[in-house]
């Protein structure tokens, strides 16, 4: 289903003024891509996407998933936390992983809070890890891993409860420029495959040669697409 974002806007409170994040932003992701958002640091990106996935509540517009609006400025937390749960898969700029568990505990976890079903969790979980070529890793708990596949479990967590809106932050912030690509690409793959709706937010544009749209935010507002090549 797709993601839609409606002239949403976000503003904070700064002492006695005001500080617009995100500005009248209009953005589409159709399912089973995978859009990239580009700009530099302050832009509104972070905040954009915090909006995208109810963990802030925009100020004005309104964000729809497959033709229903589910996140509004009106939006309790309560919806929103369920919206999120149900819907929404999410991957940090830090994996975030629980040091006592291992790999493919991460992913049942994860499962096991957004309501699924105990049967065939750990088999999904599997496919997962193996989707992402960590499967042989499953047992190892995150100290034993390297930082590309600490950040691969973390892909394959979001995807376990197979959402509808996959929303991604830096995935390669700390990877070099080859594992960064690889982990776009991966993104990308399973994006098309599940029918996710991706947004991916990166500093890099060097990795981003396969995504099927790029936009620039700059100034909290979000620009035209842009050529990867100049930007």
């Amino acid at each position: 289903m797709d993601l839609r974002l409606d002239h949403v806007t976000l503003v904070y409170p700064d002492g006695d003024a005001t500080l617009t994040a995100v500005d009248d932003a209009c953005l589409t992701v159709p399912a089973g891509t995978t859009t990239a958002l580009l700009g530099p640091s302050g832009a509104g990106k972070s905040s954009l996407l915090a909006v995208a996935a109810g963990l802030t509540r925009p100020s004005r517009g309104t964000v729809s998933i497959g033709g229903d609006v589910v996140l509004t400025p009106a939006t309790t937390v309560a919806r929103s936390t369920r919206v999120r749960l149900e819907r929404i898969g999410m991957v940090f700029q830090s994996p975030q992983l629980l040091g006592s568990l291992t790999a493919v505990e991460q992913l049942e976890l994860h499962a096991h809070l957004r309501g699924r079903r105990p049967a065939g969790v750990r088999a999904r979980a599997m496919e997962l890890l193996d989707a992402v070529g960590v499967a042989d890793h499953a047992g190892r708990r995150p100290a034993q891993l390297s930082g590309g596949q600490r950040q691969r479990v973390a892909i394959a967590r979001a995807l376990v409860g197979r959402p509808e809106v996959l929303l991604v932050d830096e995935p390669t912030s700390a990877l070099d420029h080859e594992r960064g690509t690889q982990v776009v690409d991966l993104i990308i793959g399973l994006a098309r495959e599940t029918g996710a709706a991706t947004l991916l937010v990166s500093h890099d544009a060097s990795t981003l040669a396969t995504v099927d749209a790029t936009v620039r935010m700059l100034d909290a507002r979000i620009e035209e697409t842009v050529d990867l090549a100049t930007a």
